[in-house]
């Protein structure tokens, strides 16, 4: 392996951003960019988005958002109904029970209102730290570090994290990495992982990060 150059964040955020140019978006950006952009649309695609492809992720909310896009819409949105328009998405039955019990929570104690801060988010039915950081950083525009497997992935080959789960990484990322690039780094991270930086014999020779990127755990690239 040859020497590598010193890790500069703000350098690697500059070669993400060409990298990435021209390949689909992460679906949470790509709902916003289409007009599903508030907090509640943003909760519910990320809830939709769990162990779901993106592109079915947004051809579910696609569907979903037709017929229902705020609160009120989805109380008043029979269940089975619900259940079918989540078809394609992973566990449609159980995400159709936690959306309609979000919907009524919003309604009772938030004035229809998504909460803006993640010790709340959390406390909603099938939220977890992810959903709630991908709905706080591109419902709000509010700094927040959403990690999925794909960030986990790629911050810990970087060498730039040391975690074995993404929730570490998540906690390690907002010691670590600038809150100017809370946001962007799932932003660039997920369509960077899906195309170049994959799980799988990642392809390491034409990768514009390779010159700092440690490589870590990398085995047989392509």
């Amino acid at each position: 392996m040859e020497p590598k150059e010193p890790f500069d964040i703000d350098v690697v955020f500059e070669r993400l951003r060409r990298a990435v140019a021209g390949l689909p978006q992460a679906a949470m950006f790509d709902l916003r960019d289409r007009g599903y952009g508030t907090p509640f649309e943003q909760l519910v695609g990320s809830l939709i988005s769990a162990r779901t492809r993106d592109e079915t992720t947004i051809e579910v909310c696609l569907r979903l958002f037709a017929e229902a896009r705020t609160p009120e819409d989805f109380v008043r949105l029979p269940e089975d109904r619900l259940v079918t328009l989540l078809y394609g998405a992973t566990f449609p039955e159980p995400k159709a029970r936690d959306l309609k019990a979000i919907a009524q929570r919003l309604i009772d104690d938030h004035q229809s209102q998504v909460p803006d801060n993640m010790a709340e988010l959390v406390s909603f039915r099938g939220v977890g730290p992810k959903i709630a950081a991908l709905t706080l950083a591109v419902g709000f525009g509010r700094a927040a570090v959403a990690v999925d497997v794909h960030v986990h992935r790629i911050a810990n080959r970087w060498g730039y994290v040391a975690t074995s789960a993404p929730e570490r990484t998540m906690s390690a990322l907002e010691k670590l990495l600038p809150e100017r690039y809370w946001i962007e780094i799932n932003e660039r991270l997920v369509p960077f992982g899906k195309s170049v930086c994959v799980a799988a014999r990642p392809k390491c020779p034409t990768c514009l990060l390779l010159s700092m990127c440690r490589q870590v755990g990398v085995v047989n690239p392509r």
